[in-house]
């Protein structure tokens, strides 16, 4: 069992158990200590989102990294994506964005790049966590001149909004567009409008008032609701939402229409496809991406693939196979040819370059793919076992997916972080889907619910 790591970092309500001051100092001080093994004297970059407690977490690692012989670099308020690039651009050998992603306000976590800006593999994870638990003796701190100094990074903001602006072809300008951007008081809530205006587009800015208790709370890509109404209200041609720590995105089109990110992947990846640019012909999204994806990249002559829930293993399927483009239904995507991690500005970019080649809105753009219904539940448990351990539930799932064949599937599983079994049953027919789900729900409730 992981102690500290979860699929996307460190994570939980801020103060309590693990996400801790101490146990952030430990981090810093363990990753000081690790990297110094390859680099004496090793440069850690720090970056956070505008929650209240990010200000514990930003002092408590520095302090630990600094304690250990480490310099920090503190560059304030940033997307993750930002630290990925800002990581390997510096040539540090580690970066730590303290965010909680889309979770709400009291909560926060960490997350940790390695120095070629991805995160870092399991392995290396599993070893921090042995090291944070075994702790660090007195003898191992440095003294004296040997301590490692902190420094802040004033252009920070000015360096990745250039990164991201070169993700959009040099021959286009987004002169005569109108665009709505949601920041969700998060991350992006500086870089996210300023990347929009200097390449021409008149901006209507949302969620860009971050308070500290603010994030996304009514706002950004958790609630696109609110942009898709701005954007109507608005006369504007797009609506953008980013969430928390800016590496998701949805959209809205001209209509006020919400354009999740499985829209967004068959847009671009039939693109892609069109013109010669999807690697292998091939597009990396996880299971709970709509059979719909499937059907459109198929139709344009590639193919999905497929890999569990979390950014982190489209990414690792990507760079094992070779291929440069995926995501999440969620709004994660990945362009490997711009950014090491999933970047909501880079992918918006996309998605403005390719309507402004097109000449066509983003209505008519984002209609090619056609949606399977999907029907989620969710049972309450008081054990995981493994479900090839539970003959009912394993009864009801077979017995679904033979009924619905090709055309339908279901995705059971446990959450990674509550004690809740997940139920997705996809199929042409939502009446059907549903009488699965409370079939597989029914027998999950029988073997092991509350």
């Amino acid at each position: 069992m992981r102690r500290y790591f979860g699929t996307d970092g460190i994570r939980g309500q801020a103060n309590r158990t693990p996400m801790t001051p101490e146990m952030a100092m430990r981090l810093g001080q363990v990753l000081a200590w690790y990297f110094a093994k390859d680099h004496p004297e090793p440069r850690i970059l720090i970056g956070k989102d505008p929650r209240r407690s990010s200000y514990i977490f930003e002092f408590a690692v520095a302090a630990g990294a600094c304690s250990m012989g480490a310099s920090t670099y503190q560059v304030g308020p940033l997307p993750t994506p930002a630290i990925a690039f800002l990581t390997h651009k510096m040539r540090a050998q580690a970066g730590v964005m303290i965010s909680a992603s889309h979770n709400p306000y009291h909560d926060n976590g960490i997350k940790v790049f390695g120095g070629d800006g991805f995160k870092l593999p399991d392995a290396v994870e599993e070893t921090l966590e042995d090291l944070m638990d075994e702790g660090f003796a007195e003898d191992r701190r440095p003294v004296g001149a040997e301590v490692g100094r902190a420094y802040r990074i004033a252009d920070a903001q000015g360096r990745y909004i250039v990164f991201a602006q070169e993700a959009f072809p040099d021959d286009l300008t987004l002169r005569g567009l109108r665009i709505v951007i949601d920041c969700a008081n998060g991350a992006g809530y500086r870089v996210g409008p300023a990347i929009l205006e200097e390449l021409g587009a008149q901006v209507i800015e949302r969620g860009v008032w971050p308070d500290g208790t603010n994030i996304n709370r009514r706002c950004g890509a958790l609630h696109p609701e609110f942009m898709a109404e701005a954007v109507v209200q608005e006369g504007a041609d797009l609506g953008i939402a980013l969430d928390g720590d800016g590496d998701r995105l949805i959209l809205s089109d001209e209509k006020g229409r919400v354009v999740d990110g499985d829209a967004v992947m068959a847009l671009i990846g039939a693109q892609m496809l069109a013109e010669g640019r999807l690697s292998n012909n091939t597009l990396v999204a996880t299971i709970m991406s709509n059979l719909g994806l499937d059907r459109r990249i198929e139709a344009a002559g590639g193919k999905v693939v497929r890999t569990q829930v979390g950014d982190r293993y489209v990414l690792e399927r990507m760079r094992a196979e070779g291929h440069n483009f995926g995501g999440e239904q969620s709004g994660h995507m990945i362009f490997l040819e711009h950014a090491s991690t999933g970047d909501g500005m880079v992918s918006a970019l996309q998605v403005l370059a390719t309507m402004i080649r097109a000449e066509r809105p983003l209505s008519e753009l984002a209609d090619t793919m056609e949606r399977f219904p999907q029907v989620h539940r969710k049972v309450e448990v008081v054990r995981k076992p493994a479900l090839d351990d539970l003959p009912t539930v394993r009864k009801a799932i077979v017995a679904a997916e033979e009924e619905m064949g090709k055309d339908g599937r279901t995705v059971v599983r446990y959450s990674g972080t509550e004690n809740v079994l997940r139920v997705m049953v996809e199929c042409p027919d939502e009446n059907q889907a549903c009488v699965h789900a409370d079939r597989i729900v029914d027998a999950a409730v029988d073997a092991i619910g509350h």
